[in-house]
């Protein structure tokens, strides 16, 4: 049997002409572009409004404008650095700078140990221990109805009233507690250090990779290759050969009391400390709530039936439910990543140099307030817009996807 079909010069059917697009208010698709068009023109008219009426009141007013300042000699002391500065010699944007990395001094090693300790805590309120239920919970109703500043002030009056140095608490000879903070040994750093750290991450690297080539050899095959020979040979043994290699030093300089105050080894100020471990206690209550109802919005089946299949509980929470509760704590826990780097913000109320407070000292020696409030806000929108895109891409990376 043969189908034929109908020619349109025999049947004499036409196309059907094409419908033009006609712009109407009534069209949601036009008023929607409209309305985006509208808003977007008033806030450049307001942007441009507000930049030319500050230029112009700062000319009035014969105040120097730009960025230009950041080249001159700051003269600003700062009492602890990550790299090195002298007042006499270095500017304003090196000082700026060493604000910056004073900055993520604190919210990197905060990020790490509110998680920790907000995680270990919010596991406890969920303990069969009756008094271990009890006093995380304490814990947490507390530190979160005290106010922040607070915190940070009572910290720093009790370090205030650490002995003094001749006084000091000692753990051997190697590590003191007094007023002026805490000295431990340092490492003297030396070129091997550098490459044997080079050799770490590079390490680090490998090690991914090699997770990355196991999982998909996993799938394919269903044998997984050992992970943790690789591992170690990576992380450890490759650093360990570079830094042997490289003349294996091993110098440590340890802290020694003369006269009033001790000379050598590393400090951690009382600044420092304090500012870091209220901003610690204070995110890890909130942590522990997000950590405590993430497990909780796990089906309790997951827990009877791997308890049906002989696992304790601790590996119950470690391998089935923690992983799973992952998807319920990242969104609400990259908020407190954030808050608490904002938070290191009132540093300046206890005397530590961050960017905010170096930026302050900044804008009253020059008078440049506008360039100073808009590096404060540049400094704080990119570490907080870097924490997101991190914590989302780790997000995306764990969710589940239907299949």
């Amino acid at each position: 049997m043969s189908v034929t079909t109908a020619d349109p010069r025999v049947t004499g059917a036409r196309k059907a002409p094409k419908r033009r697009m006609r712009l109407s208010w009534s069209d949601p698709t036009f008023r929607s572009v409209v309305w985006q068009v509208v808003i977007i023109g008033i806030v450049v008219a307001i942007g441009w409004y507000l930049v030319a009426n500050t230029n112009s009141n700062l000319a009035a007013r014969r105040i120097a404008t730009g960025f230009g300042f950041l080249d001159r000699v700051a003269g600003i002391p700062i009492g602890e650095s990550l790299i090195s500065y002298n007042p006499a010699v270095d500017t304003y944007g090196r000082a700026l700078w060493i604000g910056v990395l004073n900055t993520l001094k604190v919210a990197g090693i905060g990020v790490v140990l509110a998680t920790i300790l907000g995680t270990l805590i919010g596991i406890g309120r969920l303990s069969s221990n009756w008094l271990m239920a009890k006093l995380t919970g304490f814990y947490v109703e507390v530190i979160r109805d005290i106010p922040l500043l607070l915190q940070l002030l009572f910290w720093y009056t009790m370090l205030q009233g650490l002995p003094a140095p001749k006084q000091s608490w000692r753990i051997g000879d190697a590590v003191f507690l007094s007023n002026r903070g805490i000295k431990v040994p340092y490492l003297v750093w030396e070129t091997a250090h550098d490459w044997a750290l080079i050799a770490f991450l590079a390490g680090a690297v490998g090690t991914w990779l090699w997770n990355r080539h196991a999982g998909k050899k996993q799938e394919a095959t269903g044998v997984r290759p050992a992970v943790w020979p690789v591992a170690l040979g990576l992380l450890l043994a490759l650093p360990l050969a570079v830094w042997a290699l490289l003349g294996a030093p091993t110098g440590v300089e340890l802290p020694v009391l003369r006269g009033f105050n001790f000379q050598g080894g590393g400090t951690v100020s009382p600044e420092y400390f304090a500012l870091l471990l209220g901003l610690v206690l204070y995110t890890a209550g909130y942590i522990a709530e997000i950590v405590r109802s993430g497990i909780q919005a796990i089906a309790i089946g997951q827990w009877e039936a791997a308890g049906a299949l002989g696992l304790r509980r601790g590996a119950i929470l470690r391998h089935i439910v923690l992983p799973q509760a992952l998807r319920v704590v990242i969104p609400p826990m990259t908020s407190q990543y954030l808050n608490l780097t904002k938070n290191s913000s009132l540093a300046v109320a206890i005397g530590y140099q961050d960017v905010v407070s170096i930026a302050n000292t900044t804008l009253n020696q020059t008078g440049q307030a506008v360039e100073g409030i808009a590096v404060i806000m540049a400094v704080f929108l990119t570490i907080s817009l870097s924490i997101s895109l991190f914590m989302n891409w780790y997000n995306a990376r764990i969710a589940l996807v239907g299949r």
